[in-house]
């Protein structure tokens, strides 16, 4: 997480910019991420992560860039912009690489503060409700 936010219309306007007379196709999840999903490959999952708005975000704070980086050399399993940015996510293989990681991220100086969130998080489940008569 940054102190420094990233307006989204800026970020949104730095992505149009950056695929000027490019073809964009329809957004839909990746063969590769929707395989770690189905499998449960955390590896293959970290490796699929991506952000369309993420080199947009990079180009207007290049330190996220070097966030990741250093988010990957200390072990995370993959990492990326959340949404426009300033907050990087990292997934992390267990609850003690997560803490290692969180660890030398602040101890490094490369950010000011770290978020931790567990999972798995299982999704939505349909409930059967009785009606009242």
């Amino acid at each position: 997480m940054s102190e420094n936010g990233l307006s989204t219309p800026e970020v949104y306007a730095e992505c149009d910019r950056l695929r000027v007379g490019r073809t964009i196709p329809e957004p839909s999840p990746s063969q590769e991420m929707m395989t770690a999903l189905r499998s449960g490959d955390a590896r293959a999952l970290g490796a699929a992560l991506n952000n369309d708005l993420q080199a947009a975000a990079i180009s207007l704070m290049p330190a996220l860039g070097d966030v990741i980086d250093a988010g990957l050399e200390f072990g995370a399993l993959g990492g990326v912009v959340s949404g426009s940015g300033p907050t990087v996510a990292f997934l992390a293989e267990d609850h003690e690489a997560a803490l290692d990681l969180a660890v030398s991220l602040t101890a490094s100086g490369t950010v000011q503060d770290v978020r931790r969130a567990t999972g798995p998080a299982h999704g939505a489940h349909v409930l059967t409700a009785s009606r009242p008569a």
